[in-house]
Formats: structure tokens, C-alpha cells, sequence
């Protein structure tokens, strides 16, 4: 098993978080993982971004040229990375920020309103959950309690009042996939 993950968006909506979660995930399921930050330009208004592989052999790069996945939560970022979805890969895009609609045929692309979910949920900033769990109902790489107890170790003791609401939005996402999608 190897997948190769691109999350990116403005600096503020999540992306590393995205990253991060799938990366303890896949640690914890004794998987190789790199997780690769890269905040660049964003405070200018640019893309904030981050690469994951997770493998079950080494990995030795952190550099993605060809992703299996991109998430992308803003136009920008769907302008940079489209490109970098391998074919017969899969783009998921926020559709409640980018309008515009993938050029590309020989991959998979599913707008989700990741926006719009959260709001009816009382908090956009859980948009990027809701956005892991619609990826989660497609690839089935970790169930949602291993994605929750890696949530709770990143966020402490401090954040452990977000935990319920975030649940919520990473089951709203797998609902909103496979209602979408699946069915």
C-alpha cells in the first residue's frame, strides 16, 4: 500500500492539520509516513501546503511529483496542484470556495461544499474535517475512532472541548461523500 497525499489551502483552513492527522494515523498503524509542511507565501496570499506518503515500505523523499490524492480548499491551490494528481488519481476540491471545475479526464474528482457542511455544523473552521472524512469515505485508509484518538494527541488537553464538534465533521463529510458519490 502506498498513497501519496497533497493537502493545500490558504494558511488558516486546516491543511496541515489535514496532513498531520493522516500521518499519526498512519503511524499508529505501524506504517511508514512523512509528513512535509510547507507554508511558502501564504501570508501574501498564496498556498499553504503539505505533502504525506504512507507506505509500507521506507519512504525516502519527502517530495511528491505525482500525488495519488490532492485536496485542494481554495482556488489557488487548485490552479498549483491539479497537475500534480497522477491519472486515474483523485482531486477533491472545495467546492464552496473554488467555482471553477477540474480540466481534467483521466482522474477522479469530487467537489465537496466543505464550507457550507460546517456552517450547518456552527463552525467553519472545521471545514478541513469535514473534508478528511468525504476522503475517508473514499479510500477507507483509517476509520474515523483512529482519526479522533490522533486528534486528541495533537490537540491536548487544552483543545479537548473541539473533539465532539470535530467528530461531527468528519462524520458529516463520509455522509456527504457517500451520499454523493456512493450512492
Amino acid at each position: 500500500m502506498d498513497e501519496k497525499i497533497i493537502c493545500a489551502g490558504f494558511g488558516g483552513q486546516g491543511v496541515m492539520l489535514m496532513g498531520q492527522l493522516l500521518a499519526y494515523a498512519a503511524n499508529e498503524c505501524n506504517l511508514n509516513t512523512l509528513w512535509y509542511p510547507s507554508y511558502g507565501p501564504e501570508t501574501r496570499g498564496g498556498t499553504a501546503n503539505c505533502s504525506v506518503t504512507i507506505s509500507e515500505n521506507p519512504v525516502n523523499s519527502p517530495v511528491i511529483s505525482k500525488a495519488d490524492t490532492v485536496i485542494v480548499m481554495n482556488k489557488p491551490s487548485l490552479d498549483k496542484f491539479e497537475v500534480k494528481v497522477k491519472p486515474n488519481g483523485r482531486l477533491f476540491i472545495n467546492s464552496s470556495l473554488v467555482e471553477q471545475k477540474s480540466n481534467r479526464n483521466d482522474i477522479e474528482v469530487f467537489y465537496i461544499p466543505v464550507n457550507e457542511i460546517a456552517g450547518k455544523l456552527g463552525n467553519f473552521k472545521v471545514a478541513n474535517m469535514v473534508m478528511i472524512g468525504a476522503y475517508l469515505a473514499k479510500t477507507n485508509l483509517f476509520d474515523d475512532e483512529l482519526i479522533i484518538k490522533m486528534l486528541q494527541k495533537i490537540f491536548g488537553e487544552s483543545k479537548a472541548h473541539l473533539i465532539s464538534l470535530n467528530h461531527e465533521a468528519l462524520k458529516a463529510g463520509r455522509e456527504y461523500f457517500n451520499k454523493n458519490y456512493l450512492a
